[in-house]
């Protein structure tokens, strides 16, 4: 704890020391701006009984609104870029963005500006990090400073949203191979325009931001942006090594796939309106757009293609079967769930085809309490469907997930067989719960009163009193032991034991010591 406290101290130390610096040093830089002695005098004054580093970003941004030339444009640019852009950019990055100019086909070279250029157009607001080569502001509180102002930077994210659009749109670019992973180092603001214009789009959408992106989505799976926009985004999942298998590039990773994939509804009617794309068309992932949609939890999206004719509702996806209703419970998307339940078509029951589970399965396996209401709700559900593979119920899954509150709903439905017993071992929901020695699940199971306290599995005959003295579970035995209509002494048909013996046999002193408390002990 002292150590920790010493560590404390000096991080403080360390951040009131920088903040001192900084301040001293913009301070510094204002006062000598000034012509005179008695100019300086005053701004030291000035500065002196102000709110120090707030006065200081006040008056340094006024120097830099202040210089003549381009200059000023291109820090105030600057410091946009860097309070709005979705992760740092690199100083390549940041200078390219500057450059680019809306409505020309390509880039001039010799309109991008330097680095040393860029940071003294800024008069010392923003910084480089050396060990990542990113730009930065030079300190946390000049965003704040800098955001507090809502009339200093002019629909920034609609800016940024151009810039993208017009350098993905440049004939550099789009002459680039479908296939590459990575751009060349001549066009470094490829990675950061691909993967984060549609985030900017969506929060500063105008007509010229629409223009610009129909023009991109035309051929987009022609486009080097496709092939990095999916594996930057799924870098996690089986599809990467898919996709470099795929020979050219992301195949049928349409201008409609990408609109659904990062959720710009407000584009979706135009790009619809194309009548260029099958609605139901699958990408190199197996996915369709409304796949896409439910998967990223895009609801206006969905709404959209929805009201297509002939989308297909309960089709499952190329690789695991698995329905737009399942890919949006496994999210836990409750109001795609919603939306999607709110179609006639729509089948809660239908199961996907690697396990034979139900979107309901899948619900109370991941916890979702609300849309496991949601989905009981329905007149047609079955809430005690097992599945094909593991002939597991609902129910079952929710215990082995421990998901106690959806054990509780589903206990709730008097269609639900609390003592429903696997097809080829016997095993019940009281003995997966005595297994895992979950207290609250054992005890909303054995609260049914038609719950079976000593019915055994079929492949080895042990009861749930059993188990749960083999695996140590005192809290789960005692309150077993506790029911009136328990049999403490049935011995298993396998290894021939009591639970006395498991208990003894594993080393559990407490759990002996609970079962020779009764008088019907053996």
């Amino acid at each position: 704890m002292a150590f920790a406290f010493y560590l404390w101290c000096i991080g403080v130390y360390l951040l009131a020391t920088w903040s001192s610096f900084l301040l001293v040093s913009l301070s510094v830089d204002a006062i000598l701006e000034q012509a005179t002695i008695r100019r300086r005098r005053i701004k030291l004054e000035e500065l002196a009984g102000g709110n120090g580093l707030r006065d200081a970003y006040t008056v340094t941004l006024t120097r830099v609104k202040a210089q003549k030339g381009d200059k000023s444009v291109l820090g105030l640019k600057a410091l946009m870029w860097a309070l709005y852009s979705e992760r740092p950019l690199r100083s390549q990055e940041l200078c390219y963005a500057l450059a680019v100019e809306t409505g020309f086909t390509n880039l001039d070279p010799e309109n991008v500006p330097t680095i040393r250029t860029l940071l003294s157009s800024c008069l010392g607001l923003l910084t480089i990090e050396t060990s990542s080569s990113t730009v930065r502001l030079v300190h946390f509180t000049l965003k704040e400073s800098l955001s507090s102002d809502p009339t200093l930077f002019h629909s920034p994210h609609t800016t940024i949203a151009e810039v993208c659009l017009t350098y993905l749109n440049f004939r550099s670019v789009r002459a680039l191979s479908p296939a590459l992973e990575s751009g060349p180092s001549t066009i470094p603001l490829l990675e950061y325009a691909s993967c984060y214009w549609g985030e900017h789009a969506k929060r500063g959408m105008t007509g010229n931001v629409k223009i610009l992106a129909l023009r991109l989505l035309d051929r987009f799976d022609e486009h080097i942006s496709a092939q990095i926009l999916l594996l930057r985004n799924c870098q996690y999942t089986g599809w990467t090594s898919l996709l470099s298998q795929v020979a050219g590039g992301p195949k049928r990773f349409t201008g409609l796939h990408v609109l659904a994939f990062l959720g710009i509804a407000e584009i979706l009617p135009a790009a619809l309106d194309m009548k260029k794309w099958n609605v139901n068309e699958r990408d190199c992932t197996g996915n369709s757009a409304i796949m896409w949609a439910v998967r990223r939890g895009h609801e206006e999206v969905v709404k959209v293609l929805l009201k297509q004719k002939g989308i297909y509702l309960n089709l499952g996806d190329s690789g695991y079967g698995r329905t737009l209703l399942i890919w949006a419970i496994i999210g836990g998307r409750q109001k795609v769930v919603k939306i999607l339940l709110e179609q006639g078509d729509v089948d809660p029951n239908r199961a996907d085809t690697e396990y034979g589970r139900t979107p309901l399965s899948w619900a109370a396996e991941s916890g979702h309490k609300e849309i496991v209401l949601v989905l009981l709700e329905r007149e047609d559900i079955k809430p005690d469907q097992a599945d094909a593979e593991y002939g597991r119920t609902p129910l079952m899954w929710a215990i082995i997930a421990e998901r106690e509150g959806v054990v509780k709903i589903l206990l709730d439905r008097e269609d639900i067989n609390p003592n429903y017993a696997h097809p080829e071992c016997g095993v019940t929901p009281l003995l997966l719960a005595a297994v895992s020695g979950h207290v609250g699940i054992v005890k909303s199971l054995v609260g049914r009163e038609d719950v079976d306290p000593n019915l055994a599995d079929t492949k080895y005959g042990q009861t749930p009193l059993s188990r749960a003295a083999a695996w140590g579970h005192g809290g789960v035995v005692r309150m077993l032991l506790e029911l009136e209509n328990i049999r403490p002494n049935i011995v298993d048909m396998k290894y021939e034991r009591s639970p006395l013996e498991w208990a003894a046999r594993n080393g559990h002193e407490g759990i002996v010591k609970l079962l020779l408390e009764r008088q019907d002990m053996s």
